[in-house]
């Protein structure tokens, strides 16, 4: 019974410290409550991004001025080094995408189907600014990168602390 007690121990010792490290917390920056503002200044949106499941998962709930919602879950995969995120929304969107961090902006990309079957590369760029503001710039294409349509661009300025 005693060597179970510590191999349980021992065990959960690693999962506390397995997402620690640096790559980990790349994405540290999209981290607070925030207001989001469209490029022109109107608020659009409330975003709040926290560290769940032991420091490992970042998880994002979003609510819009227009009644849209979604959430995210973000994971560094060790094993595929890449960053994941999952987001799904009332509206029934299934976005799945993966890439990583670049030293100045976490990029994330995959690849959707739309209802004729065509296939549409998903694009989503979050770069923080010196301000400790954070700028998110979603791209769709439907041609292989040639041409790039915007299909969401938000201005993240975090709550004030009451």
């Amino acid at each position: 019974m005693k060597k179970i007690i510590l191999s349980l121990i021992l065990l959960s010792a690693n999962f506390v410290w397995a997402c620690q490290d640096k790559a980990h917390s790349q994405f540290d920056f999209w981290l607070g409550h925030w207001d989001v503002y469209s490029r022109d200044g109107r608020l659009v949106g409330e975003n709040k991004i926290v560290k769940t499941h032991g420091g490992c998962v970042i998880t994002e709930h979003y609510v819009s001025a227009q009644k849209y919602q979604g959430e995210s879950l973000n994971i560094y995969d060790a094993t595929r080094q890449v960053w994941h995120q999952t987001w799904v929304d009332n509206s029934g969107t299934l976005l799945q995408l993966d890439g990583g961090y670049n030293g100045q902006a976490m990029i994330l990309e995959g690849t959707t189907i739309d209802k004729s079957g065509n296939k549409i590369q998903q694009r989503i760029k979050w770069t923080p600014q010196k301000d400790g503001t954070v700028h998110q710039h979603w791209q769709r294409t439907t041609d292989k990168g040639q041409h790039w349509e915007d299909v969401f661009y938000g201005v993240y300025i975090k709550k004030k602390s009451n």
